[in-house]
């Protein structure tokens, strides 16, 4: 891949990347419920959606899935349940108080982050679609194909991963003093299960 050619690639997809989505959100509660560090499995797990969607596309399985409005339709819906399931469960949730009356961080499992992060991700056929006309405009058919996308699939996730963790994540250390008290926990429960379902509902009517 030409140097100026990675270059856009690289301004795209930070672009695409600082463009606020379920991905961010879901990273900025992890951050906030699990800490800073611990919000990199989420992360990892948004990345290999991000690698999926990409081997997708490169097999021309993404044809077939924009094509065909069932299985559009069908992945849409239960990516929105899914996310609309996950605003539920952060409406729902309850403070966790400490002896000494502190709110101590929601210990998750780093798999468990992981997961979610993976289906958040992964359930947006729209991810697909956007692959399907983003990656022709960075590939050049008379090359060898497989370097190239090795190369996009690199950049793109090194780049989200950078975002993720020192923008969205880091960006969330800001409102870490709302979970010291049971008000700023459900406070923050009650705008990230409500940023969730409305990310939800956008992808299953838009």
């Amino acid at each position: 891949m030409e140097f100026s050619l990675w270059l856009a690639l690289v301004g795209a997809g930070a672009m695409i990347s600082l463009t606020p989505g379920a991905g961010a959100i879901n990273t900025m509660s992890n951050a906030l419920t699990s800490g800073f560090r611990r919000s990199f499995w989420g992360i990892l797990g948004q990345q290999l959606a991000l690698v999926i969607h990409v081997i997708i596309v490169a097999a021309g399985v993404g044809i077939l899935v924009s094509s065909s409005p069932f299985l559009f339709h069908l992945i849409r819906y239960a990516g929105a349940a899914y996310l609309v399931y996950l605003g539920i469960r952060k409406l729902l949730a309850k403070a966790e108080k400490a002896d000494d009356g502190d709110a101590p961080p929601v210990v998750e499992s780093g798999f468990s982050m992981f997961r979610r992060g993976l289906w958040v991700n992964l359930l947006n056929p729209k991810a697909i679609v956007f692959f399907l006309a983003f990656m022709p405009q960075f590939i050049r058919p008379n090359e060898p194909l497989l370097p190239q996308y090795v190369i996009l699939t690199a950049t793109v996730v090194v780049i989200d991963i950078i975002v993720m963790w020192f923008i969205f994540a880091a960006g969330a250390k800001q409102l870490k003093h709302l979970t010291t008290s049971e008000r700023g926990q459900l406070t923050l429960n009650r705008i990230f299960g409500s940023l969730f379902v409305g990310v939800g509902v956008l992808l299953a009517v838009v």
